[in-house]
């Protein structure tokens, strides 16, 4: 009987062992099949539609692979070198007969890649193409890729509005207080204000100056870039007097655009196709539809090269954490393995670090710098390029570039150090709840987060913080030829508008990658038009891909039938939501996040108004309790 009941579950397993090895050779097959799609690019004439739904990112993150299965929505990302990229080849292509903007579906995204964008689209129009934009509803950086269109279209039931950077940020103090939390505050710079939240009620009036600042740098370049892609447009009255301007016309925005030139055509998707389908052929005999190269099948037939002299690109983007992550946000570890192995894996003639981020994890930042000093070491040039945001311990991995480039409009600077410990004692004592305990040395069990922390562990911490304050102040002075007292100067957490950074040192010169990229070249003596850029990063696994290859639909030629942008007032009503977003984020980085931060917050108000960072890697208490035990 036993001997049955063997053979009986050897048979099961054999069946199990064939049935799963079916079931991957299945999905393998119908992951080939799905991933082999025709080139649509390739094999017909018509208007290229370049549909930026989402945000414009540096790096897109890598999202949960079952999420688009799950029917949660998911908050698309388009990465800027792609979109450019595909409008650059498009200028010279007789395929593209015109270029379409579908913005009805567009976030935004911090300047630097918004410029970048809409400089792309100027270049198509001055080449000689149409390029005609379409939304329900225009906000600042959706209208400033649509001012370099030759026809700005916008639905009738919508409108453009314009806002300008800054707002509200939420405060905690008074919350903190009536809870009993005690916050713990270590730092150093006056205008380091990330910690403000937690101390204060509101805005600190050195903050209040920096950021007034920053963000009146931002509108004006803003301003200057809309006025000179369309000079007919009188924005100066929807920025300063749009109530008087939008009440003068009966409340109707999009009427109020047209007749002050912000627009050319008032329509819907439908008048909209037509006249693309005028300049670029009818498609299917159904109204409003025209035909169409969709921007996935263009950059899949436009690849980047890869002959000739190859040019390292490490790119660092999102919060800098601790240990691992994925795209979109910068673990420490990932990044020095990352470009460790490309360094032994490539012949590179040089390096670049593209930077677009704001900070976090000063130990992360300083392992990444360690890791891009090896280049160095090999006798390979390194230039940074800054992206949209080079902050905090953006700059700190900045540092190791032998020349540094930004755009007039990257966000850079905040040199500073902070961290911050929540204590509950007085939280516990409203309750009832005490402690009390037996200490061995000055720093028995601290700090402690129920009992409250000591004097001693206080001024052990203040102390590693002033010390990091210093080591950034020495990197930064080393590598811009400064005296520490001029760093400090600059430093002290304030954060630089580009323009003004190139004026007071902390960078080199204006330009994109393609400029660094040119740059590196130069200086490793090899003609730029010989090299091309190999960008270090992880690829996803193959399941991964797979599930990301179920959840994605195939883009069709049906333009009227398209999803419909959102009116003017959900897109105003987006961005204050995410304020609820931030505070649950505020929250959690108040009690996690990295030990020693070097963080910008200021960053967050000129970008797309959606949460841009979240809490990583371990907390100030983990890593304290960790050097304590050795």
């Amino acid at each position: 009987m036993k001997l049955i009941k063997g053979a009986w579950k050897i048979l099961v397993g054999i069946k199990d062992a064939l049935v799963l090895v079916f079931m991957l050779l299945f999905f393998s097959i119908l992951f080939m099949a799905l991933s082999a799609r025709p080139n649509a690019a390739a094999t017909h004439d018509g208007a290229l539609v370049i549909a930026l739904d989402g945000t414009l990112v540096e790096q897109p993150e890598q999202a949960d692979p079952l999420s688009s299965l799950s029917g949660r929505e998911v908050l698309q990302q388009t990465r800027v070198r792609d979109v450019v990229r595909a409008l650059d080849t498009a200028i010279d292509d007789d395929r593209v007969k015109a270029v379409v903007l579908d913005l009805d579906r567009f976030v935004g995204g911090y300047p630097v890649a918004v410029q970048s964008v809409a400089d792309a689209v100027g270049r198509v129009r001055a080449g000689g193409k149409k390029v005609l934009a379409y939304a329900t509803g225009y906000t600042d950086d959706s209208y400033l890729i649509a001012a370099n269109a030759s026809e700005v279209w916008v639905n009738p039931m919508g409108g453009a509005l314009l806002a300008g950077p800054g707002g509200s940020r939420l405060y905690y103090k008074g919350l903190i207080d009536k809870l009993g939390i005690n916050a713990h505050v270590y730092r150093v710079g006056t205008y380091k204000s990330a910690v403000e939240p937690y101390t204060r009620a509101d805005m600190s009036p050195e903050a209040r100056q920096a950021n007034e600042a920053l963000y009146g740098a931002i509108l004006s370049q803003w301003r200057e870039a809309v006025v000179k892609a369309r000079p007919q447009a009188k924005i100066d009255l929807f920025l300063n007097t749009p109530a008087e301007v939008i009440t003068a016309a009966k409340g109707d925005i999009a009427q109020a655009n047209l007749a002050h030139g912000l627009v050319d055509k008032v329509g819907d998707r439908i008048a909209f196709g037509k006249r693309v389908a005028e300049l670029v052929g009818a498609a299917d005999g159904r109204a409003g539809n025209f035909n169409m190269i969709h921007m996935r099948d263009w950059i899949a037939a436009h690849p980047e090269p890869s002959r000739g002299n190859a040019i390292g690109v490490i790119t660092i983007a999102g919060e800098i954490v601790d240990g691992e992550a994925g795209p979109g946000t910068a673990g420490g570890d990932t990044i020095s393995r990352l470009l460790l192995k490309g360094l032994a894996d490539h012949d590179f003639k040089a390096l670049v670090v593209r930077v677009d981020s704001p900070g976090g994890s000063a130990l992360a930042s300083e392992q990444i710098r360690q890791a891009i000093l090896q280049a160095k070491a090999q006798g390979i040039p390194v230039v940074t390029s800054m992206g949209s945001l080079a902050a905090s311990g953006g700059y700190w991995v900045s540092t190791a570039g032998d020349v540094i480039f930004a755009e007039p409009n990257t966000i850079t600077g905040s040199i500073g150090i902070f961290g911050i410990i929540p204590t509950f004692e007085n939280t516990l004592k409203k309750l009832g709840v005490t402690t009390d305990g037996v200490a061995t040395t000055p720093l028995t069990g601290q700090p402690d987060v129920m009992g409250g922390t000591n004097p001693a562990a206080d001024q052990v911490i203040q102390a590693a913080i002033e010390n990091g304050y210093r080591q950034f102040i020495t990197l930064v002075a080393t590598s811009r030829r400064m005296s520490p007292q001029r760093v400090d100067s600059l430093g002290q957490g304030r954060v630089w508008i580009g323009g003004i950074a190139r004026q007071n040192g902390l960078v080199d010169r204006f330009g994109g990658l393609d400029d660094a990229i040119a740059e590196a070249a130069r200086r490793a003596g090899v003609d730029a038009d010989s090299v091309y850029p190999v960008f270090l990063h992880d690829e996803p696994n193959g399941w991964v891909q797979f599930f990301e290859s179920l959840g994605e639909e195939e883009p069709d030629n049906d333009w009227v039938s398209s999803p419909a942008g959102a009116d003017l007032a959900t897109r105003i009503a987006t961005r204050q939501r995410a304020l609820v977003e931030q505070a649950v984020f505020d929250a959690q980085r108040m009690t996690g996040g990295a030990a020693i931060q070097a963080r910008c917050m200021e960053c967050v108000a000129a970008g797309p108004g959606l949460v841009q960072v979240q809490p990583h890697g371990r907390s100030l208490i983990e890593l304290f309790f960790a050097r304590l035990l050795g």
